[in-house]
């Protein structure tokens, strides 16, 4: 029997004590069931993600951890302390916004220091912790600058340094890259985590963007109506995709449809292979079997280029040139699905145009397989 992927949704990672353990958790809004039955462990010091489609649910929950939500029922417990009637300024979590949400008629300091105005200290401490703050996030020196002066890239960091100041025991990121261009989020990915790797603290990041949680975090659930379909390492989630939806939703997929007969399976497209230690994904119950393989996992050779690989043939229908990558949609001999495959841009490396005819290389150990049933 092909092995199964096994994502076990309540316990944390090994060597990481559990700091947000929910339980049960269900979320009502009228006839809406936005949470249904969230059974959730997030390791302390881990970066966690929770990546869907919008309206999936991954909001709701951040907001209940965050208290701004009730769970209509189940459990929360944060840092071994049940949260149920814990208002959101009496739990040890802070919350960066979407919008940063950065007080406009207030400094860089000042809007820094704002969580700090009733806690003890003399003006001179309050002050040391509002540099050591903007320090850690890269903006030393900015105290007196005004907020309407900031960069996009700037104001998140005067978020995050607002967050942190008050020393949480979980910072909660609700997509607070959305706003940045593609570079400056990029290079924001980067600081996050080695912000989260400094100060050592979990953080619970909300996105829809796929590669953002792959780049970024320790582990991600995938939610879809308010169900975590899979909870897993980047490799893991991304190579060993619990189901076809997650397959869809996690980069790029190609699936061919496949026959089954006795112990071989019949490819369409690439042929057959034996079926013995193929990896299967777990019966969804939608759709009639198919072979799955990423992109990347098929090689296109050079004429005459010799190769220990299962092969296929097929003809290119479009070329796409990303500079370090080009992207091929390739109709394989004997089907009439195109099936995409990237090839990195090396010196000396053609890239082929429309129509011409190519020899794949292929791996059955890169196939997974998704049914209804096996």
């Amino acid at each position: 029997m092909p092995d199964q992927t096994n994502t076990d949704a309540e316990a944390a990672p090994a060597g990481r004590c559990p700091i947000i353990e929910l339980s049960g958790a269900h979320k009502h809004f009228g006839d809406y069931h936005a949470l249904r039955g969230i059974d959730l462990s997030v390791g302390a010091g881990e970066f966690f993600s929770l990546l869907g489609p919008s309206g999936c649910g991954k909001t709701t929950l951040l907001r209940t951890i965050a208290g701004f939500e009730a769970l209509g029922a189940g459990r929360l417990v944060i840092g071994g302390r049940d949260m149920a009637g814990v208002p959101p300024n009496r739990r040890p979590t802070n919350m960066v916004f979407q919008s940063y949400a950065i007080f406009p008629h207030l400094d860089v300091g000042q809007n820094v220091g704002f969580g700090l105005r009733r806690s003890e200290g003399s003006r001179a401490q309050k002050a040391v912790r509002i540099g050591e703050a903007l320090e850690m996030v890269g903006l030393a020196g900015y105290e007196r600058r005004g907020a309407q002066a900031l960069s996009g890239g700037q104001r998140q960091r005067v978020a995050l340094a607002r967050a942190l100041i008050l020393r949480p025991d979980v910072l909660l990121l609700d997509e607070p890259l959305s706003a940045l261009d593609k570079k400056l989020r990029e290079q924001m990915q980067a600081e996050l985590r080695r912000l989260q790797r400094q100060v050592g603290i979990t953080f619970v990041l909300v996105t829809h963007d796929q590669e953002e949680a792959l780049i970024m975090s320790d582990r991600v659930a995938v939610m879809f109506e308010g169900r975590i379909a899979q909870l897993a390492g980047p490799q893991e989630l991304y190579r060993h995709p619990a189901s076809r939806r997650v397959a869809e939703f996690i980069g790029m997929m190609n699936f061919l449809p496949v026959i089954a007969t006795g112990d071989t399976l019949e490819i369409a497209g690439l042929g057959r292979v034996p079926r013995a230690g193929l990896r299967s994904a777990a019966p969804d119950g939608q759709g009639p079997p198919e072979a799955g393989i990423r992109p990347e996992m098929f090689s296109i050779l050079y004429p005459g280029e010799q190769t220990g690989r299962r092969t296929a043939q097929g003809t290119v229908r479009e070329t796409a040139f990303y500079g370090d990558m080009t992207y091929y949609e390739v109709i394989l001999d004997g089907t009439e699905r195109p099936v995409t495959i990237s090839m990195k841009n090396m010196p000396g490396r053609m890239i082929l145009s429309p129509g011409t005819q190519a020899r794949i290389a292929w791996d059955a150990e890169s196939v997974t397989l998704f049914s209804a049933a096996w």
